[in-house]
């Protein structure tokens, strides 16, 4: 089942709505709502595709429905208490199969192929198509701002790691812009890109940042490869692995080093009115910002502070925007300790640990870790490169897993 994923976790949109007056706080309502909805849709249509022919049964008979996975399996997977569903592993939990080279990869001889589409403000998908490859700009300000991000995210995968586009077989890059009425959010919805207006208020629009854009197609990388489930750690990861992918892209666009980075994520959707710099730090989680109306950053650093939240919409699916500021930093450890361009060594093995076909999709922080060492070792063999992703993984309180 593909899962609807956003830039904006719920509970800054319940602070929006409970602590700002007047239009701003509705719409903040509005978008929660709508994103309750969207969900739900996307859950019945999952049932609908994946059951299989035959005669149905009725409710309540035979267990649960095809394409429903039940809520206390889904938080054994999530807590990555259920070895019995982890496919790549045996008995032991041991990997099946040895760890291999990937080969490198030179750029593919592809081009992207965009299509972005004006909503109007309404909630059709994907509305009225306003600029395809390799046409001149638009009117829009904002289907340009996503074709450019669009295009770049594409150029990273391709030009650094030799894949076309997000399924690695030049799948088209889709997206919506002016989704409603002062939207405050930006989505995949495993389909295509979406984005909002804002309020202009508290959010600007969303294509106004290019690591957002490379951080929701980042999901569609996700889904196409490792399918992390969106449930604790297995979701903070799917989260953490969009903020990786969405801050390379903005570092390869403007050419730079680790050091040179800011590690921002959403840097550009905040209005100045706001207290705050980002969205997320991944060099100081928790810093981000600190506003009246929004609260303080909840980002931990550590997982000793790891906040294990209700697995439901209330939780945030059990913490995945917050959660995941643990291997966010990991990574930017990993990056600043090697030095030079992010997208290099540090998002080569990130990169190799997501398509190496090794992960299970319930995968939780200490078997991600795992697979970093594994890919870490696999391409640069043992020593320093090794040696930062472990220290990297334990200056952030993870252990990974035995192997």
């Amino acid at each position: 089942m593909t899962t609807y994923c956003s830039i904006l976790p719920p509970y800054l949109l319940d602070a929006v709505a409970a602590n700002c007056d007047g239009e701003v706080a509705e719409r903040a309502a509005h978008t929660l709502r709508v994103e309750m909805a969207m969900r739900t849709q996307r859950e019945v249509r999952a049932v609908r595709t994946d059951r299989p022919a035959g005669p149905s049964r009725p409710p309540g008979e035979g267990g649960t429905p095809p394409g429903i996975v039940p809520v206390d399996l889904l938080e054994r997977i999530g807590r990555g208490q259920d070895r019995a569903l982890r496919a790549d592993l045996d008995e032991t939990g041991r990997p099946r199969r040895a760890p291999q080279a990937p080969p490198t990869q030179p750029p593919v001889a592809a081009t992207p192929a965009r299509r972005i589409h004006d909503a109007q403000h309404r909630a059709d998908l994907p509305g009225a198509l306003v600029r395809t490859e390799g046409a001149g700009p638009a009117r829009d300000e904002s289907a340009n701002e996503a074709y450019d991000g669009l295009g770049a995210t594409w150029r990273l995968l391709n030009d650094v790691y030799g894949r076309n586009s997000l399924d690695g077989r030049g799948l088209p890059l889709v997206a919506s812009v002016h989704f409603r009425r002062g939207y405050d959010n930006a989505f995949w919805n495993g389909d295509q890109m979406v984005f909002g207006d804002g309020d202009g208020e508290i959010f600007a629009s969303f294509t106004d940042s290019i690591d957002v854009i490379g951080h929701e197609l980042a999901h569609g990388l996700t889904q196409y490869t490792a399918g992390l489930v969106y449930l604790a750690q297995a979701g903070a990861l799917n989260e953490s692995i969009s903020d990786v992918f969405g801050v390379l892209t903005e570092q390869y666009l403007a050419g730079q080093s680790a050091e040179e980075a800011t590690w921002l994520v959403g840097a550009g959707l905040f209005t100045p009115q706001v207290r705050g710099v980002a969205l997320r730090s991944m060099k100081a989680p928790g810093t981000a910002y600190d506003d009246p109306r929004l609260g303080k950053d909840p980002q931990p650093a550590h997982l000793r502070d790891y906040q294990d939240l209700p697995h439901d919409d209330s939780g945030d699916n059990g913490g995945v925007h917050i959660n995941s500021g643990i291997p966010n930093h990991a990574f930017y450890l990993v990056a600043t300790r090697l030095g030079g361009p992010a997208w290099e060594r540090a998002g080569q093995i990130w990169y190799d640990t997501l398509v190496a076909g090794r992960l299970p999709k319930d995968a939780d922080f200490a078997r991600f870790a795992a697979g970093t060492i594994d890919a870490a070792t696999a391409r640069y063999g043992l020593g320093s490169v090794v040696d930062a992703v472990r220290e990297a993984w334990a200056a952030v309180g993870v252990r990974p897993a035995a192997r």
